[in-house]
């Protein structure tokens, strides 16, 4: 597995991911993703910004995460200083072919690499109330359940937020 920045040219291949990861969801009752969101001009941004990671097996796009500093306002809910400086994982996902491969693991170690490389401490991240997957995953990989936020731009829908803490 190769973890390494997108580029402009995985954006069919991303969109095509997109559209097999989110009927799963919604089966599964999560809805935090759907036809509006995440889309090909969020990609573009991330990409653009240097922010989006794929992991690719085979020649093949695997999964998917964008890697900011940016901090949801609505992540003070939970008492996340934001002026502390964190590494926040945003849009992760893994196409269903490659699903126990160990993909969204290897991302968020890509996410602590990033933190360790740039000195920062806190590695921050949320997740739908109906995402048992990542509610496994998260302590797993090491981060904290911090509590419940809700986020204005999902209206309706309920996230659980996590930390991890380098030191």
């Amino acid at each position: 597995m190769t973890i390494r920045p997108a580029t402009l040219t995985d954006l069919p291949n991303l969109l095509v991911l997109l559209k097999r990861v989110v009927p799963l969801m919604h089966e599964t009752g999560n809805f935090q993703w759907d036809e509006q969101y995440p889309n090909a001009t969020v990609f573009t941004q991330d990409i653009e910004k240097g922010q989006l990671w794929v992991a690719e097996i085979d020649g093949q796009i695997a999964g998917v995460a964008a890697l900011t500093e940016d901090q949801e306002p609505e992540y003070a809910q939970v008492g996340f200083d934001l002026s502390q400086r964190a590494v926040v994982t945003h849009r992760l996902a893994v196409d269903p072919t490659f699903r126990g491969q160990g993909v969204a693991a290897a991302l968020l170690t890509q996410a602590e690499q990033l933190a360790i490389d740039r000195g920062i401490e806190f590695l921050r991240i949320d997740t739908n109330s109906e995402n048992q997957s990542t509610q496994k995953l998260f302590p797993k990989a090491g981060y904290v359940y911090a509590g419940e936020i809700t986020l204005s731009f999902r209206p309706g829908l309920r996230f659980l937020a996590y930390e991890k803490r380098l030191s």
